[in-house]
C-alpha cells in the first residue's frame, strides 16, 4: 500500500480578537490508499478544523500536508479548489443536494464543473446512481426521497469525478439507526472495492465500521485504535 495523506505537525490557530485559539497542535499521521479511518472526539478537539483542512476547505497555520504526493498546505484559494476537485469526494450530516434538481442531475453536478460533455456525464451519473441502489429513483427530486436515498444520492455526488479520497462528515447525522446502518454498509462496500474513506463522527457505532480510529483532544492525537487486520497508522 502506498500513501494517500500524509500529515506532519499540523497546527491550526484562529484569532479572535486578542486571543488565540489554537485548534490544532501538532497533529501527525498517515493514511494509505484504500484505508477506512474515522476521526473522533468530543466537541472542541479540532476534528472539524481537521476535516476542513484535509477537505482543502481550510489551510494549516503551520505543518505540512501531502494528498496523493501534492502538497496542499499553503496553497492559494484558487489551487486549493481544483485539488478539491480534482482528489476529494464529500459527503455531508445534510446532503447538500439541490433542491429543484432531480437525482440524476443533483449526481452530475461535479461533472458540470469539470467539463464533462452532457452524454459522457449523464451516462456516468446513472452508473453510480445504480451502484448505490437508485437506478430506478433517478428522476425524483430529494423532497421525493427518503432521507437515506438523499445520503445515496449524495454518496453518488461524491464518487462520479473518481477521487482519491471519500470524506464524510457525519454522514448518518441526520438519518434513523436503521437508515445510518445502510448507509454505513455502503460505505463498507465502497471501501471494500478500494475506495479510501475518512470519515468524521461522534459515535462509536459508526466508527466501528472503520479499520483504524484516530481520536483528538484539545487539537491533539490521543489515541490511535486499530483492528487486529488491519496495518498501523503512522506515527
Amino acid at each position: 500500500m502506498s500513501v494517500l495523506i500524509e500529515i506532519r505537525d499540523l497546527v491550526k490557530v484562529y484569532e479572535m480578537g486578542d486571543v488565540q485559539v489554537r485548534a490544532l497542535d501538532g497533529v501527525s499521521f498517515n493514511v494509505e490508499k484504500g484505508e477506512f479511518i474515522a476521526i473522533m472526539g468530543p466537541s472542541g478537539s479540532g476534528k472539524s478544523t481537521l476535516m476542513n483542512l484535509i477537505g482543502c476547505l481550510d489551510t494549516a497555520t503551520s505543518g505540512t500536508y501531502r494528498l496523493n504526493e501534492h502538497e496542499v498546505s499553503h496553497l492559494d484559494d484558487d489551487e486549493l479548489a481544483r485539488i478539491r476537485n480534482r482528489e476529494i469526494g464529500f459527503v455531508f450530516q445534510t446532503f447538500n443536494l439541490l433542491s429543484r434538481a432531480s437525482a440524476l442531475e443533483n449526481v452530475e453536478v461535479p461533472l458540470v464543473y469539470a467539463g464533462v460533455p452532457r452524454h459522457e456525464r449523464r451516462q456516468r451519473a446513472k452508473e453510480l446512481l445504480a451502484m448505490v441502489g437508485l437506478g430506478d429513483r433517478m428522476h425524483h427530486q430529494p423532497n421525493e426521497l427518503s432521507g437515506g436515498q438523499r445520503q445515496r444520492v449524495a454518496v453518488a455526488r461524491a464518487l462520479v469525478n473518481n477521487p482519491s479520497l471519500l470524506l464524510a462528515d457525519e454522514p448518518t447525522g441526520n438519518l434513523d439507526s436503521r437508515t445510518g446502518d445502510e448507509i454505513m454498509a455502503l460505505f463498507d462496500e465502497l471501501n471494500r472495492k478500494g475506495n479510501t474513506i475518512v470519515l468524521v463522527t461522534h459515535e462509536e457505532d459508526i466508527a466501528r465500521h472503520a479499520r483504524a480510529v484516530v481520536r483528538l483532544r484539545d487539537g491533539k492525537i490521543v489515541e490511535e485504535q486499530r483492528r487486529d487486520d488491519a496495518a498501523p497508522v503512522s506515527p
